[in-house]
Order: C-alpha cells, then sequence, then structure tokens
C-alpha cells in the first residue's frame, strides 16, 4: 500500500497554477476552486483487486485476430487459443482472419476462416445480400469524430453500426475462449472468473480505446457495473514486456544471423517456444489439450534481457496489419520495471498499405472503373482474388530472382470479358505496365522488382518514422530493437530496417512474431503495474475564469462580472503532452455546483498536441470530451458544496473519481470521448 500511497501524494496539481473560484465560460455554472488539501487518504477509495481464476487476451488486429490465456496459478504457462479449423497455403495459421459474416438479415453468422470460406461458397446473386467485412478495425484510426454511431461498408456497399460489428467479433471471442476453458477446467467455466485484456495501437486516441471498452460492454464480455473486468492494453507495450522474457532459442539476432527470413513460417510452426530445455520436461505435461498450444515463460527475467543493466533503453515496432507503433522503454532494476521515454508514435502504415498498392496496380492495368464494378457485384471472387495475393506478399524478398504467379479467379477473367468485351491478355499487352505478363496459365505474372515496388511506400514511411525517432535526444544509445507483429515477418521490411541503423541497435526478432503481443497482453493482465511510467500523449485541461491580469491576458478576453475582472477561456492544463506520468498518479481539481439543487455538473475537457496551452480558444485546441459528475442524491446544509475530482492519467486509460469534499460521499464520475 505504501506505494500507492507514495504515488497519490504526487499530486501534479499543487505544480500548476489555481484555478480562480469563479465561473468557467465554456461551462455555465461551473466554478473551479483552487485545488483544496483536503486530509484525505486518497488510497481509501482504491477498490482492492479482485481476484480472477485466468486472464485471457484479445488480439484484436486489423488482419487477424487471436486469443491466449494463462491460469493466476500457473503464470508461466500461456496457452495460446486451438487451432483454427480452415487457413491460407503457405500462411502459417496461429490467428484467425479478422473477418465477419452477416446473414442477410443482419444476424451474426460466423468470424474468421469459417466466415471466409462461407462467403466464398455462396451463390454470386446470394453473396450479393450478405454482409462480409474485412480491415474494419482501421475504421477507428482512421475516424475523425468517432461516435457510438459510426458506420462500416460491408462488401456488398451496404452500410453497418461499427459498434455491432465489434461487439460481434468480441462475443465470438468470449464463446470460443469459455469454451475452451470449460473444456480444460471440466466444467463450466464462469465468465466472472476471467479478467479480459483487448489489445490496441498505443497511438489510438482515447475515443478509438473507449469505442473498445463500449464494444465490449455490448458484447457482454464485462459489465459497466465491472469495469475492472477489462483492462485495455497497448500492443507495443505487450510486446516489450514479453520481450523481457525471451531466452536466445526463442529469438533471432539480426545482426548475428544471415538468415534471410530470420521468421519463417516452417521455424515458428515448431520452433519458438516450444523447444523447451530438459529442465522443463516435466512442466510440459501443462498441455491438457493437445491443440492449445502451450508457451513456457520464465517467471524470472530471459537471457537476453540480462544483458540489460539499470538505465538501458531499447525500442519496440510493432508492425501489424493496419498500423506501425513504436514505443522507447527503459529498464529500472531490481524488478525490471519499465519507464516509457517518448510518447508512443507511429501511424496507418501497416501491411495492408501494399493490398492498397497492388489495388492500384490492378486499377492501372484494368481500368478503375472495372475494378470498382468487379468488387461490388462479385466480392467473393475480390476476397480470393487478395487472398491469392497475400501469400505471394509474404514471398517477397530482396535477393529473390525468380518471378512470382498470382492466380486471377475465373470470374474475374469472365467478368472482365463481359465488361470490356476483349481478355486480360490483351488488357494486359495494351496497359504499358511491361512488369506484369500474362502466363498461359491464367495467372498474373510479377517481376520480384514490381513487386517489391508494391512494398516501398509503406516501408518507406516506417523508416522514415523510425530516422526521426532516432534524432530525438531521449532516443539515443538505444542498445535493443524488437521487432513484433505479424509484418516483422518481412524480409523486406527486416533488410531496410538493418539499412537503417547501420549497427547502431541490436535488431531481435521473437520467435512466433505474430504471437508476441498476444503472449504479452497476458503478462500483462497478470500484472498491469509492471509499466510504471507512461508519457502522456496529448496535453489535457479545462477551461476557466483567471483574475485578468492588465498586459498579461488579451483586451478581449475580459469579463467584467459584479465589479470583479476576469480573464475568460483560460487553459488550466491538466497534464502536458509527453510529460511523464506515473501509475496512479492523481491530477486533483475541486469544483462547486452553482446552483443547491444542481443535479450533474458538466466540464467539457480539451486536448493539443502542443505542449503548452495558453487558452481553450487558440489553434489546435479543440473539445475532446466531457468530464461529468453526478451529484445528485448529496445534497448537503454546506453553504457552499465542493467536489473534488480526482483524474489519473498514467494509465492506459484517462479514468476519474470524485467525492462530496462535506459528506465524505462517492460522486459517480466519468469521463467520456465519444459522445462528440
Amino acid at each position: 500500500m505504501t506505494e500507492k500511497e507514495t504515488a497519490t501524494e504526487k499530486i501534479i496539481s499543487d505544480a500548476m497554477a489555481n484555478p480562480s473560484p469563479a465561473k468557467s465560460m465554456g461551462d455555465p455554472g461551473i466554478t473551479p476552486l483552487s485545488p483544496s488539501h483536503t486530509q484525505q487518504n486518497d488510497t481509501d477509495q482504491v477498490a482492492s483487486e479482485p481476484s480472477f481464476v485466468v486472464v485471457v487476451a484479445i488480439d484484436f488486429g486489423t488482419t487477424s485476430s487471436g486469443y491466449a490465456y494463462a491460469f493466476t496459478k500457473e503464470p508461466e504457462c500461456i496457452h495460446t487459443m486451438r487451432r483454427w479449423e480452415g487457413g491460407d497455403p503457405g500462411v502459417s495459421n496461429q490467428k484467425t482472419p479478422t473477418t465477419i459474416l452477416l446473414t442477410p438479415d443482419r444476424k451474426f453468422h460466423s468470424f474468421g476462416y469459417a466466415a471466409r470460406d462461407f462467403y466464398h461458397d455462396l451463390d454470386p446473386s446470394e453473396s450479393k445480400q450478405w454482409l462480409y467485412l474485412e480491415k474494419f478495425k482501421m475504421k477507428l484510426h482512421t475516424t475523425a469524430n468517432l461516435s457510438i454511431d459510426t458506420d462500416l461498408h460491408a462488401a456488398n456497399g451496404k452500410r453497418v453500426k461499427a459498434l455491432d460489428i465489434f461487439a460481434y467479433a468480441l462475443a465470438f471471442f468470449k464463446e470460443q475462449a469459455l469454451k475452451e476453458l470449460s473444456d480444460q477446467t471440466g466444467g463450466e467455466f464462469d465468465n466472472n472468473d476471467v479478467r479480459w485484456v483487448i489489445t490496441v495501437p498505443a497511438i489510438w486516441k482515447m475515443p478509438a480505446k473507449q469505442f473498445m471498452r463500449e464494444a465490449a460492454y455490448k458484447s457482454g464480455l464485462v459489465s459497466r457495473e465491472n469495469p475492472d473486468q477489462l483492462i485495455i492494453a497497448l500492443e507495443p507495450e505487450a510486446a516489450s514486456i514479453y520481450c523481457r522474457k525471451l531466452r536466445l532459442h526463442q529469438m533471432v539476432d539480426l545482426g548475428t544471423h544471415s538468415t534471410q527470413n530470420g521468421c519463417s513460417p516452417t521455424d515458428n510452426v515448431g520452433g519458438g517456444m516450444t523447444q523447451v530445455s530438459p529442465g522443463h520436461a516435466a512442466k510440459e505435461h501443462v498441455r491438457r489439450n493437445r491443440q492449445s498450444r502451450t508457451f513456457l515463460v520464465e517467471n524470472v527475467i530471459g537471457e537476453l534481457w540480462s544483458e540489460l543493466e539499470e538505465g538501458d533503453r531499447y525500442v519496440v515496432v510493432d508492425c501489424g496489419g493496419g498500423t506501425v507503433d513504436l514505443t522507447v522503454h527503459q529498464i529500472r532494476l531490481p524488478e525490471g520495471h519499465l519507464k516509457e521515454l517518448y510518447k508512443a508514435s507511429g501511424g496507418p502504415y501497416g501491411s495492408i498499405g501494399i493490398d492498397y498498392e497492388f489495388e492500384k496496380l490492378l486499377c492501372r492495368i484494368f481500368g478503375q472503373d472495372f475494378i470498382d464494378q468487379f468488387k461490388v457485384k462479385r466480392p467473393a471472387a475480390w476476397v480470393d482474388l487478395m487472398i491469392a495475393f497475400e501469400s505471394r506478399k509474404r514471398a517477397a524478398a530482396p535477393d529473390r530472382s525468380n518471378p512470382l504467379n498470382i492466380n486471377l479467379p475465373f470470374s474475374f477473367i469472365d467478368y472482365y470479358k463481359k465488361f470490356r468485351g476483349h481478355s486480360v491478355e490483351h488488357a494486359l499487352r495494351k496497359s504499358n505496365v511491361d512488369f506484369v505478363k500474362w502466363s498461359s496459365q491464367g495467372m498474373l505474372r510479377m517481376s520480384p522488382d514490381a513487386m517489391n515496388s508494391l512494398f516501398k511506400s509503406t516501408i518507406d514511411h516506417i523508416i522514415q518514422h523510425l530516422t526521426e525517432l532516432f534524432e530525438k535526444p531521449e532516443v539515443s544509445d538505444i542498445k535493443f530493437l524488437f521487432l513484433v507483429g505479424g509484418f516483422a515477418e518481412s524480409p523486406l521490411l527486416q533488410h531496410a530496417v538493418q539499412d537503417m541503423l547501420q549497427g547502431r541497435s541490436r535488431i531481435i526478432i521473437p520467435h512466433d512474431v505474430g504471437l508476441t503481443i498476444l503472449k504479452g497482453a497476458v503478462l500483462f493482465g497478470l500484472d498491469p503495474s509492471i509499466i510504471k511510467v507512461r508519457r502522456a500523449p496529448l496535453t489535457y485541461g479545462v477551461g476557466v475564469l483567471n483574475r485578468f491580469v492588465d498586459g498579461k491576458h488579451p483586451p478581449e478576453k475580459l469579463l467584467v462580472k459584479d465589479g470583479t475582472r476576469w480573464c475568460t477561456d483560460v487553459f488550466d492544463t491538466f497534464i502536458a503532452a509527453d510529460q511523464s506520468v506515473a501509475l496512479g498518479e492523481m491530477v486533483k481539481r475541486s469544483y462547486t455546483p452553482a446552483k443547491p439543487s444542481q443535479q450533474v455538473i458538466v466540464i467539457h475537457v480539451y486536448c493539443s498536441e502542443k505542449e503548452k496551452a495558453g487558452f481553450i480558444s487558440e489553434p489546435g485546441v479543440r473539445k475532446c470530451g466531457t468530464l461529468r459528475l453526478d451529484v445528485s442524491g448529496t445534497e448537503s446544509t454546506a453553504p457552499r458544496r465542493e467536489i473534488q475530482t480526482l483524474m489519473q492519467f498514467g494509465d492506459t486509460e484517462i479514468r476519474a473519481m470524485a467525492v462530496d469534499v462535506s459528506t465524505g460521499r462517492t460522486v459517480k464520475a466519468s469521463i467520456d470521448f465519444l459522445s462528440h
């Protein structure tokens, strides 16, 4: 408890300018009081950790998804989900594609390979009625004003509510995981015994994280009444936690290995974590179910980690299907806790960028009008074509010399002839795209250079981002660079990162690189306090009134009220972008209702990417959320009620708690980033 107490003592509001006791213009009816120092033990409000029997992590990826779990009594045994039915030639199926199929009347039908295979087998006239969605997670990153009502487009062009789709997917994983846990334990497994973890990119803004939580409530994964049963984990953080446990045979060091593809699927099916030393042989019997894949992690720190000393820094580059996320961590010994040194950065530079380049290439050859039409009229065949491309994409390598053949579905060839009146072969001859040829077996034949050029813009983005990151003063002397996520398997990407670093850091790629985040998310769920210090991604605050000071404040901000001169729209900073925030650290503010009868206090929260903001009206400052304090039922006889609000910024999500100072009663407090 003592650690928590010291953390809560570090209230950062003390260091900040005291907001004045006056009404804030943006929020009529609220008077911010100066931060008060009532001697109340903050730790009283921290509930004791509930006990869970098992932690289940869901890696909800852009291109593929899966789950893994560990029992709290055997934290060193991580079980990854049973093998999925189906699978693609040339792609190892440790996870299932993030694809979902709804019936024509919008009911959930299937997820993953099952959804894809069923959709593929539908008659074209029927498939137009079914709703098939893939790669939909990116919508949460790219939608500027994400809300509960945000829509997604299915393959047939019809719109569906994003929240429904995410909730269906989470409900599917809940059902699969509980079924597997019930089989393992030989009885009906109770969902209340599960702590759920959902992974999200670190560069996601608060609305996207909150959207995931809302979807979890809707799916029945957890209830609103018990929010702590779900933890949101940041993908590169999870990878970082797992990488601490690596043993030397569980990874490839690109500096020392000349293997051109350190993590070819053939390596990691039998390799990786399952090669345990004889001393661990007894523990291998933990596998109760042959289909489950159990990985043993060190309960101490891994061999690689033993080379790190206090204060050493490393970078985790998480290259997924949709986004690339970069995190810089520093090790704190003896416990091996982690401290974030620079705020998470990255962007939408995942491997689906290569799919878009391939689509652009097809448009160049066959015409945008045809491709658009084909996707709507023959959606299942389009999915087939992209699956065929996916397996060839994985065969791209810097030193490849023989061409890559991509199967064109028969309906593509047939539909093109009807649409244009001439053959696919004719289109290729006429297109003056000389690096793509037609082969007599009905395939597109791409030269290795042509394939590599599809990777170029995505990899260039990643390298540019890494280069900029390594120029930051906080990012000097990096000992290791961990390359994780499904896209990290690409030899082209590995090669580019090696070229950029020129030996400045050792590049480490874990085996089973696509499962790194999943396994790390389980470890995070077992001990969420492992990351002690994070960096705030944005500056957060509220608008208040301060005493007007001539010469300091702009005249247009002057407000005279009852003879007192106030400056309006002053940005009262809770936390500044890139500021270090310790886990459990609180920002404390006090607010008072304008009228004794007031039931709810609503305070607008503003944010900015800049570290300093003077006024809420400045460019770059935007309203991003609302803080709601439900003060009903806490009426008191005190002449002036003071609601003390505590906000926590050091976690993966922003939390708020509040208390009525005169009665000591808890006030229901919530921060909402979605409903704007």
